[in-house]
């Protein structure tokens, strides 16, 4: 199997990445909790028929992280570019879904087909739960204390709503835990630089307006353990996006492809060799 890493100049930052395999482009972006080690169990078994890229998004992982403003999306555009993939299927999860969404919209004829994992969007009304989780994550790293910060995230998206730690698998958690960390890290060390990175340029009417000039065969994902409000993203995507199908995976929460990656790569390999997928 054909391998390369490396990092990438790209708009002023240096973004790690990894590609493996031949065949049609398959584009890994990692959710917010993670960086593009959350994708160990998809990379290779991918490889075996597709080319597959994986990054760390800018301050994540072994990217770098800039000051001034940036977009997401004019950074997977450069790094496409960098590497010479034209096109290909782009699979985002929670945060990454927001940015490969936002991608789908900026640059539709670059996305051959867009698979959305527990997505994110721009332009959502938040619950009451996910606000109070956001202003104690805020609280807890505006106080230095990454480690509790780290513990929200844990309970939040690895345990869901409805689960205690004990169920949960540890070594799952343990994974997460450092991910998650090394990534709050990087960002509070970078929030020091003048200027501080930012701010992050999204699409303005924001995405959850602009569903449907999505053209591109979709596939949603959602674990049935998540926060409701990515319930609801889930049925609101497969709504609003005429050529989406609605894949939900028992038994998990925020993150199926680390809590159940064989189901998640039966549906992701369904998907990609055209087969139906159930809604």
């Amino acid at each position: 199997m054909e391998r390369a890493s490396g990092t990438a100049p790209v708009n002023g930052a240096d973004l790690l990445y990894e590609v493996a395999g031949a065949g049609d482009p398959v584009v890994l972006v990692h959710a917010g909790v993670a960086d593009s080690r959350m994708w160990d169990e998809q990379f290779e078994p991918l490889a075996c028929d597709h080319l597959v890229l994986r990054y760390d998004l800018r301050g994540f992982g072994g990217s770098s992280f800039p000051g001034g403003p940036f977009s997401y999306v004019a950074d997977l555009a450069a790094l496409l570019d960098h590497l010479d993939i034209a096109k290909g299927t782009v699979v985002g999860a929670s945060f990454g879904g927001q940015v490969a969404l936002e991608f789908a919209l900026q640059h539709p004829a670059r996305v051959t087909s867009l698979v959305l994992v527990d997505s994110a969007i721009q332009g959502l009304e938040w619950s009451e739960e996910v606000e109070r989780f956001g202003a104690a994550e805020d609280d807890a790293l505006e106080g230095g204390r990454v480690e509790e910060a780290v513990e929200l995230n844990l309970k939040m998206w690895v345990e869901g709503p409805s689960r205690e730690e004990s169920e949960m698998d540890a070594e799952l958690r343990e994974r997460v835990r450092t991910m998650q960390r090394a990534a709050f890290e990087k960002q509070l060390l970078a929030e020091a630089q003048s200027p501080p990175p930012g701010p992050a340029e999204w699409l303005d009417p924001p995405a959850i307006s602009r569903l449907a000039e999505i053209r591109a065969p979709t596939l949603v994902v959602v674990g049935d353990q998540d926060v409701p409000d990515f319930l609801h993203i889930s049925e609101r995507l497969t709504a609003d996006i005429d050529s989406a199908t609605r894949s939900v995976i028992e038994g998990a929460a925020h993150l199926p492809s680390l809590e159940r990656p064989e189901v998640f790569m039966e549906t992701l390999r369904s998907f990609l060799s055209g087969s139906s997928t159930d809604a």
